[in-house]
């Protein structure tokens, strides 16, 4: 056996210069953040089914990231996202034989499981409308800011499908709450951005014209922290869902040994003792 260091690095790759076709993807000088631009401001950012396929592959390769360590998802144009493009896909899904409307809802729902497994937290900057897939990408992320003209809706009902979309019947009242979940599935009426404030759908609300840089700045701190544990925290937040309490306790334990473990751990206490800032380099 050869006594070179065996490492996993040579898995991992930028990137920055990760050429979007379907929406606008920029990093940071630092390599760090990653913004998502959806951008079709006319339109007010519809998805079509080239762009859900995009965003699915693009959360699934940033676990073989170098240098993201956090990402901004947001839209042009003063809106976040009409939803599914009336005309590039809702009118093709009512020609579609079932087979196919099948592989299409699978394909919608693996964004949104590629979203919660991608090791990097997820910040939404919602403006304007924010509706129907729109509205799941907002609540698949993990932080979520909005002005106070953001409106949110889930609105499936109103084009005669089910609430139960991309995992909104499972995920959405664990955020808001099982009643005001209900409410907002069956009457696919907008929450306002005060109640969704309020509900802590978003965490907070910024004037339009900050709203991006204070997303960027959150997602900053996350990045410039010890990413690594933010990983360990992602990952435990989605798979505890289907836990019981002892299986929580547990895999909290394990979570937290292997933290322990890492070297930030140590840069942290040697930063305290040292009465300094830790600098963080997610080992």
């Amino acid at each position: 056996m050869s006594d070179a260091t065996v490492s996993m690095a040579g898995h991992l790759k930028p990137f920055r210069d990760y050429q979007a076709r379907h929406f606008v993807w920029q990093v940071s000088e630092d390599g760090r953040v990653g913004t998502i631009r959806l951008n079709r401001p006319e339109r007010k950012n519809p998805l079509t089914f080239e762009s859900y396929a995009e965003l699915r592959d693009l959360f699934r390769d940033l676990a073989y990231a170098s240098d993201i360590r956090a990402i901004v998802l947001t839209g042009a144009g003063g809106n976040f996202s009409s939803g599914g493009d009336v005309f590039e896909i809702i009118e093709p899904l009512t020609k579609m034989p079932m087979p196919e409307l099948l592989a299409f809802t699978r394909m919608t729902g693996d964004l949104v499981k590629a979203m919660k497994k991608c090791p990097q937290p997820i910040v939404a900057a919602v403006d304007g409308i924010c509706a129907g897939a729109g509205a799941i990408l907002a609540m698949a992320s993990d932080l979520r800011l909005a002005t106070p003209e953001a409106k949110t809706a889930f609105l499936f009902t109103r084009v005669g499908l089910a609430g139960a979309d991309m995992g909104a019947c499972g995920i959405l009242p664990r955020i808001i709450g099982q009643g005001r979940a209900a409410e907002l599935l069956f009457t696919g009426r907008s929450m306002t951005a005060d109640e969704g404030h309020a509900w802590g759908f978003y965490n907070a609300l910024h004037a339009a014209d900050t709203l991006e840089a204070e997303a960027l700045k959150l997602a900053h701190s996350l990045a410039d922290g010890p990413w690594f544990a933010h990983t360990m925290t992602k990952t435990m937040l989605n798979q505890e869902w289907a836990m019981g309490l002892d299986e929580m306790i547990e895999s909290e334990a394990q979570a937290q040994a292997i933290c322990m473990a890492t070297r930030d751990f140590r840069r942290a206490f040697e930063a305290f003792a040292e009465k300094r800032k830790p600098v963080f380099e997610g080992n």
